[in-house]
């Protein structure tokens, strides 16, 4: 189970998640959401801003997460396993007050995320969908 955030910026762009391109993680070299798997009795909400503040050392409460949807079905990473989630999203985040922890992050108008398509992990690309983004 895992929770992942669309973070948009105080101008209004997409705080994405460039992934590292490393042998051993989920979707090297893509790019993502921030946000991860769900640890112990965690809500998902709890989930999605533990992650948060571990990849961004930046703290967003609760409150200021907005759900958006859920995604359940078959993992296409994983032979026979299954995937499920929550999807958020958090507004009005300085993108000078992020220090990344994993990866790096990318800013982008929200106009030129359809040319990153092909980039996009499974979920980004949802999330993409769920929220309108033109061209998804």
């Amino acid at each position: 189970e895992v929770a992942c955030a669309i973070l948009i910026d105080t101008r209004g762009h997409f705080l994405l998640q460039q992934r590292d391109d490393v042998v051993g993680i989920l979707h090297p070299g893509k790019v993502g959401l921030f946000g991860g798997h769900r640890e112990g009795d965690e809500t998902l909400l709890e989930c999605v801003v533990r992650e948060v503040h571990e990849e961004l050392t930046y703290f967003v409460p609760a409150a200021r997460f907005e759900y958006l949807a859920s995604v359940d079905g078959r993992d296409i990473d994983a032979d026979s396993g299954s995937f499920s989630g929550d999807l958020f999203i958090a507004r009005d985040i300085p993108v000078d007050a992020l220090v990344v922890t994993e990866g790096s992050v990318l800013v982008i108008n929200p106009d030129e995320v359809i040319a990153m398509d092909q980039k996009l992990t499974p979920t980004a690309r949802f999330a993409m969908q769920v929220i309108g983004t033109p061209g998804f």
